[in-house]
């Protein structure tokens, strides 16, 4: 599955694997962060000058645990480098909209008679065909003709969209990593490589499987906020405290309701029942207003410790003092810029610690030399 030479970055699930990535935003660059923080030799290809201006962009700590080149692709020295470095790796991963590659002289069929074993890992927003496929998008445009962004919000109001992670991350560079290891497997058992057409709207559609297996079975509406996990059912939402500040409930089982409508002040008498879908409006108000009565931590502390699926929203500076997220190492500091720690984790071949995003390029021809 690897190449000969071992990676420079010590130990990793992925060590000794040799990855190109041509320089872009988003999901392809965080594909290739994944990839570095299990240890692959990740080789990050930018056009000349680019290093010096992005090195303090937002993009920048996506570039950790790996190695920068710049190449001017518009000429033949340039183009020449990378077909070296293509012909002595084992993925490549661009970004760029279909047939872009192709018209540089550096598509899968080039690449493939360069290095029959390459992996080639082609990211896009539309996928490489179909009516959309060379127009822009991007996270909410991908997420909006899927299905899913309808559904994200409240009952009588717009849509909502969730950040940029369903599509970009969870349909783009998630789908991305497995895409690569199912090739990666199937070299070892073939020997020959191929390519992997990862687009973010078929990544977003898969990721929305079990919201479509509900809807076949009549448990799921179109109409937001009316179904099980988009705020239509009254243990499954954010509640206001105090302070202005929110309690997360998500006790869907019965046993876990019990729990939480005991630990809230609830239960008895005063509750009118989980699943008496008739009085779920009685029973929204009666939590807003046990929620109403005290601040976020004090009823964080109250369910502390407890199987009642509630738990404080946390802001990303707040997360990074969380108990559980500091004893797991969640997040950690790389030269200043703060960011999720590898996963996942392998007990033997452990992620090497990440290694801070190279803030000057490395000639191409010392690369894989």
């Amino acid at each position: 599955m690897t190449s000969e030479t071992a990676s420079p970055h010590a130990g990793g699930a992925l060590a000794g694997l040799r990855v190109i990535e041509l320089g872009g935003i988003g999901p392809g660059p965080h594909t290739a962060m994944m990839l570095a923080d299990m240890g692959a030799d990740v080789v990050t290809v930018l056009r000349p000058g680019e290093t010096e201006k992005s090195r303090d962009g937002w993009a920048h700590i996506t570039r950790r645990g790996r190695t920068i080149v710049e190449l001017d692709l518009k000429s033949e020295e340039g183009l020449g480098e990378l077909r070296r470095l293509i012909g002595v790796g084992d993925v490549l991963i661009e970004g760029f909209r279909p047939g872009v590659t192709e018209r540089m002289g550096i598509g899968p069929e080039e690449s493939l008679e360069l290095n029959p074993r390459l992996v080639y890992a082609r990211m896009t927003g539309w996928g490489q065909d179909g009516p959309w496929a060379n127009l822009a998008g991007h996270d909410i445009n991908y997420l909006s003709i899927t299905g899913h962004l309808n559904a994200i919000g409240r009952r009588g109001e717009k849509p909502v969209p969730p950040l940029n992670l369903a599509a970009d991350f969870g349909g783009g560079s998630m789908f991305a990593m497995s895409g690569i290891l199912a090739a990666l497997y199937s070299r070892g058992n073939t020997g020959a490589g191929q390519v992997v057409d990862v687009a973010m709207v078929d990544g977003a559609a898969t990721l929305g499987q079990f919201q479509w297996a509900m809807r076949a079975r009549g448990q799921w509406s179109d109409m937001r906020g009316e179904n099980m996990l988009d705020t239509g059912y009254p243990f499954y939402d954010t509640y206001e405290c105090s302070d202005g500040k929110y309690m997360a409930v998500g006790c869907l089982e019965p046993h876990f309701y019990a729990e939480f409508a005991k630990l809230l002040g609830v239960d008895g008498e005063n509750d009118p029942g989980q699943f008496d879908v008739d009085r779920w409006g009685e029973l929204r108000e009666l939590i807003a207003a046990r929620f109403a009565t005290r601040t976020r931590d004090e009823w964080a502390e109250v369910f502390a410790g407890s199987d009642a699926c509630t738990t404080p929203v946390l802001s990303y500076t707040e997360a990074l003092e969380n108990e559980h997220n500091t004893a797991r190492g969640i997040y950690v500091d790389i030269a200043g810029d703060t960011g999720p720690a590898p996963a996942p984790r392998f007990s033997a071949t452990a992620s090497p610690t990440p290694s801070q995003p190279p803030r000057e390029a490395t000639p191409a021809a010392g690369v894989w030399a």
